[in-house]
């Protein structure tokens, strides 16, 4: 689908999505116990993988007719095998998190996907699970999807590299507590995207299982089980998502007025983290913390320099900021931002110089010159990616002319009313066909 975004000025109150990586969590958390309900979740794509998987392990997942709540009744630690295959559809994030689940079942687990989940890189993980005593296999040997696991994994030490994706971590530590001698993670390399690994812990404690930070890495106990206080887990609004409106009213908004964002109350998430990097671009922004309101108005930005080690789903966002803003915007640390639904360093470098942007792109570092920048607006392929698409939506916004977005679609795997909530604040959009 085609969405056509034109210059636009904004302002008024949203509220952001709840949080894509909370949700995914804290479903398969309830699926590895007895039963729980996960309040304000994200009903989304990638989330709905998530909840297949559980069901196929033998769980059942049931939504309010307005998504207001999931009922979960989990497999109790233990997942069936599933009667087919499991498809993860585009969610790297499900595909890792069930393939550790799937390593405890007795028999075989096989998961797939899309073209672009079956491009990423799966291999630490497997071979994590072979150290464990499980089964774990790549079908075309690769690395990539198809996957196979099993074997009733037992638990145990195992050595891992932090810099290739934290969500192989967090796939351990969530199956390890359900093991019966538990997991030892000693991690290679230096832990890339903690703050994801930070999400994780929160959602264990939250569920009553206990995780220790060692000197190597992490160390989770077996014989744990999933139970949250009450029965209930609330899923906080969600950074990444709300990045994408930040911006917007950062660049974009009415002579004196404001874009107000609810839902930003204080966690885990690294993406807080755009907050800082708005304020050190000069825009006008105020968080009110106990309220979890951000309000934020249109200023002239500034380039500055961001590492993305540990908040690398702000790097589309990042570049959008930068081709608007004077100076150099340099992105550092983000090698790893290449292995997700596309290689977003590069998506982003050619889309934004399509609309104008002078780039430069490195394998380790994306500087956005944005005083030789001068955005049109332009026909842009989305990646099939969604933040992609929404920080082509947010550049757009300045942009002289109509920009038109290839793939609007896939705002459904993170952010599915992201449109409407765009035409909300003022913004001119049309969707095709």
């Amino acid at each position: 689908m085609d969405v056509t975004i034109s210059q636009s000025r904004v302002e008024g109150r949203v509220r952001a999505p709840p949080s894509k990586s909370y949700t995914h969590r804290a479903i398969l958390a309830a699926g590895y116990g007895d039963s729980a309900v996960v309040t304000d979740p994200l009903v989304s794509a990638d989330t709905r993988a998530t909840m297949r998987a559980v069901e196929a392990f033998g769980g059942t997942v049931e939504r309010a007719a307005d998504d207001s709540r999931i009922d979960v009744s989990g497999f109790g630690g233990r997942p069936g095998v599933p009667d087919d295959v499991i498809d993860c559809a585009n969610s790297g994030t499900t595909t890792r998190l069930v393939t550790a689940c799937g390593a405890l079942a007795d028999g075989l687990c096989v998961f797939t996907g899309d073209d672009s989940l079956r491009s990423r890189p799966q291999g630490p993980l497997l071979d994590a699970i072979q150290q464990l005593g499980g089964r774990a296999e790549s079908t075309r040997g690769n690395g990539q999807a198809p996957l196979v696991v099993g074997g009733n994994t037992p638990g145990g030490d195992v050595s891992i590299p932090g810099d290739v994706s934290s969500q192989y971590i967090t796939a351990l530590l969530m199956a390890g507590a359900v093991t019966d001698e538990g997991i030892d993670v000693a991690l290679e390399t230096e832990l890339k995207s903690a703050p994801y690994v930070d999400i994780t812990l929160e959602v264990l404690r939250d569920f009553g299982v206990d995780v220790e930070t060692t000197d190597e890495g992490f160390s989770v106990p077996g014989g744990q089980s999933y139970d949250p206080a009450g029965g209930e887990y609330a899923v906080p609004g969600d950074f990444s998502s709300m990045s994408y409106l930040l911006a917007a009213g950062a660049v974009a908004a009415a002579e004196g007025e404001k874009v107000v964002v609810e839902g930003a109350r204080p966690s885990a998430q690294g993406d807080s983290a755009i907050v800082e990097i708005l304020e050190a671009m000069g825009a006008s922004i105020d968080w009110d913390r106990e309220a979890g309101e951000i309000e934020i108005g249109r200023a002239s930005l500034s380039g500055t320099t961001v590492d993305v080690g540990d908040t690398p789903d702000l790097l589309p966002t990042i570049a959008a900021l930068g081709a608007i803003a004077d100076g150099d915007t340099v992105i550092e640390n983000c090698e790893h931002v290449r292995y997700k639904e596309t290689d977003r360093v590069s998506a982003m470098a050619e889309e934004l110089e399509t609309m104008g942007a002078s780039v430069t792109e490195e394998r380790d570092r994306l500087t956005v010159h944005g005083g030789e920048s001068d955005l049109v607006g332009a026909r842009v392929d989305g990646r099939a990616d969604h933040r992609i698409v929404m920080s082509l939506a947010v550049a757009g916004l300045v942009a002289d002319g109509e920009t038109v977005i290839e793939g609007g679609e896939h705002v459904d795997v993170s952010f599915p009313d992201f449109f409407e909530t765009m035409a909300s604040l003022g913004v001119a959009v049309q969707r095709g066909e």
